[in-house]
């Protein structure tokens, strides 16, 4: 990866934590979208497998400093989204809006898993119903918010032939 594309990864990276914590708690729904794991997932997948664990654990413990009760379940279930988002770009990723997609809506699915189970607070029908229908719906806007981001940032993104 070239300074260019770093930087201008850095940038959309940037501007997707600022709305996670800036318009994210304005909309205030039941199924919020993640603009945090957007940011995770577009990152994770231009770096290397322990360079995005890393990172996800950072965002992890951002995301984990406004709530003292749950303190380190975002961590875990981000840093387990971001190694295997960058272990697995190698294998089926692509540049394809719909798989791009399809991959945020794993993504997050998969990190509200590991987020209520590490967290413990809910249990039973409560759990389930959690998991099968608010959690679907959290992560079906964040993978159509994460699309219509992608698709209106991708003339940034754009490597520049000169």
């Amino acid at each position: 990866m070239n300074w260019g594309v770093a930087v201008r990864t850095a940038l959309v990276c940037g501007i997707l934590i600022v709305l996670h914590f800036t318009l994210r708690p304005l909309l205030g729904w039941r199924a919020n979208v993640d603009f945090l794991l957007i940011a995770l997932v577009f990152g994770a997948v231009r770096m290397r497998p322990g360079v995005a664990a890393v990172y996800a654990l950072v965002l992890g413990l951002a995301a984990d400093s406004l709530s003292v009760s749950t303190f380190g379940a975002s961590a875990i279930g981000m840093t387990l989204v971001g190694y295997a988002a960058s272990y697995l770009k190698a294998v089926f990723f692509a540049d394809n809006l719909a798989l791009n997609g399809f991959f945020l809506f794993v993504g997050k699915w998969v990190f509200d898993v590991v987020f209520l189970l590490v967290e413990r607070r809910l249990g039973g029908v409560e759990l389930v119903m959690q998991l099968l229908v608010w959690s679907s719906l959290s992560a079906a806007v964040t993978a159509i918010a994460g699309v219509l981001a992608l698709t209106l940032l991708r003339p940034v993104l754009e490597a520049r032939t000169a």
